[in-house]
C-alpha cells in the first residue's frame, strides 16, 4: 500500500464533529464474524415487509468498519480522464438525484449448504436484502470527469483498513456497467443517510450483480484502460463458469470475475423438519434475479412431481425481489416435500441439482424444505452442548489476531482444505512458519473437521 493511500485512510478512522453516521444496532440477526463484522438475516427477515429494514439487513466486511467524517470526506475521480475531480459531499448531491430499488446479495449467500463444503463465511439464506437505495448516476460523475478514449473498466476503492495483513479490498466493474444509468453512487438506504456499516458516506449500486461490487465508503474512482491485477480481481471472487468436480481446487487465472445474481426464491414461513399440524396452511417467501426481474414463482408439495403457481405480491421493480405466497392444505397427515422455484422474464430457472464451485459462489437450486404434518407430540430432547475446549496459543497468535473465532468454528473442512487455508494467510503474510503450520492443521483439522450438513 502507498504511504500517501495510508494516510488518506487513517484520516478516515477516526471522527471529528457530529457528521458521522452512527452504526444502526441488529435486531435478532446471526452473527457470522465479529472481526471483520459480518451478520446474517434470519428466516423471518424475508417476511417482514418488502423493504429489508436496516436492522434486519445483512453486513457485509472483509475488514474492520471504518468511521468517516462527511465533512472530511472528499471523492476522487482519476486515471483516464479529461479532468481529474475531488468532490465532496454537498457538491455531489448537486448532480441530478436518482432512486432505485434493488436486491443487493452477498457472492457467496448459500455458501454454508454446498456439499462438499468449501473454506469462507457459511452463510446459508439471508446475506441478501432489498433496499431503496438513493444518490446520483455514477455516468453523471464520469462524464463530468470527461474519460478518454479506451477506458475499459472502472475501479473503486474505499477507507477501510486492511485487517492484519490481509489484501486491500478493491474492486472494479467494466466501463460499460459503470455507465449504465441504474448504476449509482447512493447516499441513502430507505431514505435514511447511509449507515457507517453499509457504506457511508457512500457506496456504489450495481443492480443485478452480486455484492463484491457494491464498494462500500466510497474515496477513489479509477477510469483504467487495463483490467486491474489486485487480490480481489485476479484471485479473490471468480467463478469457473463452468460445472467441476466437487471438491477440486480450481487455479484463479482459469476462472473469470463473479458478476450477475442467479434467479432464486427461498422459503421463508418455515423450515427443513418442522412439524405443522394438519390445516390450511400459508407457504410464504421471496424471490429476485438479476437484470430480469422475477416474472412468476412455483410451489410443489409432493417433491417435485406437480408444480402451482404462488401469488406474487403487489410490491415490485425491476431489480428488486417479490414476495410470494401460497395457500396449502395438506390431505393428510405425512411426511411432505415443499419445493419453490422461480423464473425470470428471460426464461431462466433455479437448477434442481447446484453445480459446485471452489468458492461457494452463486448458490441457487431449488429450495426443499420437508415438513412433517401430524398432531402434535412430545417434543425431542435437544442435544447436550459440546464443553468449551482451550485454545493453544499458537492458533490465539496466529489465527485469533485478525479472525473472531466464530469465523473459525463455522468452517466444515477437511485437513487438505485447512492446509490450503494456512498456505494462503501464508502468502497473505501471516506468521506461519514450517514449526507452527503442522501444529496449525492439525489443531483445526481436528477441532474443525469436515461434517455433512443435517
Amino acid at each position: 500500500m502507498h504511504r500517501s493511500t495510508l494516510s488518506r485512510r487513517r484520516l478516515f478512522r477516526f471522527a471529528a464533529g457530529t457528521l458521522v453516521a452512527a452504526a444502526a444496532p441488529k435486531r435478532g440477526m446471526i452473527v457470522r464474524s465479529t472481526r471483520a463484522e459480518d451478520v446474517e438475516m434470519p428466516l423471518e427477515g424475508f417476511l417482514e415487509s418488502y423493504l429489508t429494514p436496516i436492522d434486519r439487513f445483512f453486513v457485509r466486511s472483509h475488514h474492520y468498519v471504518p468511521t468517516v467524517d462527511a465533512a472530511a470526506w472528499r471523492l476522487q475521480v482519476k486515471g483516464k480522464v479529461a479532468s481529474p475531480l475531488t468532490l465532496s459531499l454537498d457538491e455531489l448531491k448537486k448532480l441530478p438525484r436518482v432512486e432505485l430499488v434493488s436486491v443487493l446479495e452477498c457472492a457467496g449467500n448459500g455458501r454454508g449448504l454446498y456439499e462438499p463444503s468449501m473454506a469462507g463465511l457459511q452463510w446459508t439464506y439471508g446475506s441478501v436484502g432489498n433496499a431503496r437505495w438513493t444518490g446520483v448516476r455514477l455516468a453523471d460523475v464520469l462524464k463530468k470527469a470527461g474519460p478518454q478514449t479506451g477506458a475499459i473498466e472502472v475501479l473503486f476503492d474505499g477507507a477501510d483498513v486492511a485487517v492484519g495483513t490481509q489484501p486491500e479490498f478493491q474492486r472494479g466493474i467494466p466501463f460499460a456497467k459503470a455507465m449504465d444509468p441504474n448504476t449509482l453512487l447512493a447516499y441513502e438506504m430507505n431514505g435514511e443517510p447511509l449507515p457507517q456499516e453499509h457504506g457511508f458516506p457512500l457506496r456504489v449500486i450495481v443492480p443485478g450483480w452480486a455484492g463484491d461490487s457494491w464498494a462500500k465508503w466510497l474515496t477513489s474512482i479509477e477510469v483504467r484502460d487495463t483490467e486491474f491485477d489486485g487480490f480481489f480481481m485476479k484471485t479473490g471472487y471468480r467463478h469457473p463458469g463452468k460445472p467441476v468436480a466437487p471438491g477440486s481446487a480450481v487455479d484463479p487465472s482459469q476462472m473469470k470475475p463473479v458478476t450477475s445474481l442467479q434467479v432464486k426464491s427461498i422459503i421463508a414461513s418455515h423450515v427443513d423438519g418442522e412439524s405443522v399440524i394438519p390445516a390450511a396452511t400459508k407457504l410464504r417467501g421471496a424471490a429476485w434475479s438479476n437484470e430480469s426481474p422475477i416474472a412468476s414463482v412455483e410451489v410443489s408439495t409432493d417433491g417435485g412431481r406437480i408444480w402451482k403457481p404462488a401469488r406474487l405480491g403487489k410490491d415490485a421493480a425491476r431489480f428488486g425481489w417479490r414476495q410470494w405466497e401460497f395457500d396449502w392444505t395438506p390431505p393428510q397427515p405425512a411426511y411432505y416435500s415443499v419445493m419453490v422455484r422461480a423464473r425470470n422474464t428471460a426464461g431462466e430457472t433455479q437448477p434442481m441439482t447446484q453445480e459446485w464451485n471452489p468458492s461457494g459462489y452463486g448458490h441457487n437450486v431449488v429450495q426443499e424444505v420437508h415438513l412433517n404434518v401430524a398432531v402434535p407430540g412430545k417434543p425431542l430432547p435437544k442435544p447436550a452442548a459440546e464443553p468449551a475446549q482451550e485454545v493453544p496459543a499458537v492458533v490465539r497468535q496466529t489465527c485469533l489476531g485478525c479472525h473472531g473465532e466464530e469465523a473459525i468454528s463455522q468452517q466444515r473442512l477437511s485437513r487438505t482444505q485447512w492446509e490450503r487455508e494456512i498456505e494462503k494467510m501464508q502468502r497473505w503474510g501471516a506468521r506461519v512458519t514450517p514449526d507452527n503450520k503442522e501444529a496449525l492443521v492439525d489443531y483445526l483439522s481436528k477441532r474443525y473437521p469436515y461434517r455433512p450438513r443435517k
